[in-house]
């Protein structure tokens, strides 16, 4: 049941907005793992990552009305709890990563790292993988090749094939192959004049169809960066914030030091507030001679948005519990392979994914009945991949056993019934 119509939305939003599900769902409320729409019914979220330490936590909204009712203003007036923010982020990154600048969405941080990047190196190429996404802005959505052949990657943008999702025997050969692309692709962006400025990666390979690898497969890639005097830039928006249960950062499972991380998404549990954080030496001349300056970005009502994050990740103990609940839902997964159209199930964390096969037609199309029989159960999960064939598991971290007692059952319900 919704209340909305699907033509007053398109026709005040128009038709640029997308909505999940063949059946609109409208929702007026949330908590913790579940999300209530207009009749009062109750939904698993098992898709959401943005609420990272659960819908409308008790303490974030707290920090939030508390700092709304204070002040909030920007960064041009000094102000203690942003610099208590960043001393904590930043010994999380370690890295040597010294400095955070602070924007409103992971978009922003991407667009402002690309700035830093091609400021310091004098080079303009940037290479990233085949199915990535980075952004909206004009400058990322050109190393984003996932937003379509309508966006086509820009003039001086190279891609490099990721990993096959779940598949190949050694994982870590892949790792090898990537740098062996990388050095083609820089060579590539060399001969056009445009040199090699930075390979951009989300360390979970999201887009690319969820890669979580082995720990450490990336490092050969992160060398070969160095090799050619460009940077490495973590897009950490999908891996970061414990997502992998391993680390607290997805960068740091492969024993990466880069040269800069973006973040945003679940930095805020909702609320918009986003970052690049950036080795010292990379700011000096760009500080100098390029002004930055963010009007909303690191506002009083953000920051006190993000702290209240950090302290919940931390007293709650929310790595670990990922890191636990994670392993026992990707192993009941994987005993749902077999009969089903079910294959290569992965993950790290509280992020999964299954390839879904057709034996005759389409997967994505059987993907997308997979996706919407889950919300005919009122369990919400989506799809991702290159063709949009692979399940997309990503729920908040607070996501515990019974929640996934019920996410299992009701795919395992679907499962056979399109089977």
């Amino acid at each position: 049941m919704t209340t909305v119509s699907l033509t007053r939305r398109e026709g005040l939003l128009g038709p640029a907005y997308r909505h999940f599900y063949e059946e609109p769902v409208e929702f007026v409320r949330g908590e913790g793992v579940h999300l209530y729409d207009a009749a009062g019914e109750e939904y698993l979220d098992a898709y959401n990552n943005v609420p990272c330490v659960g819908h409308c936590h008790p303490r974030v909204v707290a920090a939030i009305a508390e700092q709304a009712a204070r002040l909030n203003t920007h960064t041009r007036y000094f102000a203690a709890p942003i610099l208590d923010y960043a001393e904590r982020l930043l010994a999380s990154l370690g890295g040597g990563l010294g400095h955070v600048m602070f924007t409103c969405s992971g978009s922003e941080a991407n667009d402002l790292a690309l700035r830093i990047a091609r400021f310091h190196t004098g080079a303009a190429g940037v290479v990233v993988t085949a199915n990535a996404y980075h952004g909206v802005t004009s400058a990322v959505a050109e190393i984003s090749p996932s937003l379509g052949p309508s966006v086509a990657p820009g003039p001086r943008v190279r891609t490099i094939a990721a990993p096959v999702p779940g598949g190949g025997d050694d994982p870590e050969a892949e790792g090898r192959r990537m740098a062996a692309e990388l050095e083609a692709a820089i060579a590539e962006l060399e001969e056009a004049g445009h040199g090699f400025a930075a390979f951009v990666a989300d360390s979970i390979l999201s887009s690319d169809g969820i890669v979580p690898g082995p720990a450490g497969f990336l490092a050969p890639v992160a060398a070969t960066v160095r090799a050619h005097g460009g940077l490495y830039v973590a897009d950490e928006v999908q891996s970061g914030f414990a997502r992998t249960g391993e680390e607290m950062w997805g960068y740091q499972r492969h024993g990466l030091e880069p040269d800069l991380v973006t973040m945003g998404k679940p930095m805020g549990n909702g609320i918009p507030v986003a970052a690049a954080a950036v080795r010292p030496e990379l700011l000096e001349e760009f500080g100098r001679r390029v002004r930055y300056f963010n009007t909303f970005g690191g506002n009083s009502v953000s920051i006190a948005a993000a702290t209240a994050v950090l302290d919940v990740i931390e007293e709650e103990g929310l790595r670990e519990h990922v890191r636990a609940v994670g392993t026992r839902l990707l192993d009941r997964l994987a005993a749902l392979e077999g009969h089903r159209p079910l294959r290569n199930v992965r993950g790290v964390g509280l992020y999964l994914s299954a390839d879904i096969v057709a034996e005759d037609g389409d997967p994505a199309a059987l993907a997308a009945r997979v996706v919407n029989g889950l919300r005919e159960r009122r369990v919400l999960i989506g799809a991702t991949g290159p063709r949009a064939d692979m399940l997309k598991i990503r729920p908040p971290l607070v996501f515990a056993d019974a929640a996934a007692d019920r996410l299992l059952a009701a795919l395992d319900e679907v499962l056979e019934e399109v089977a």
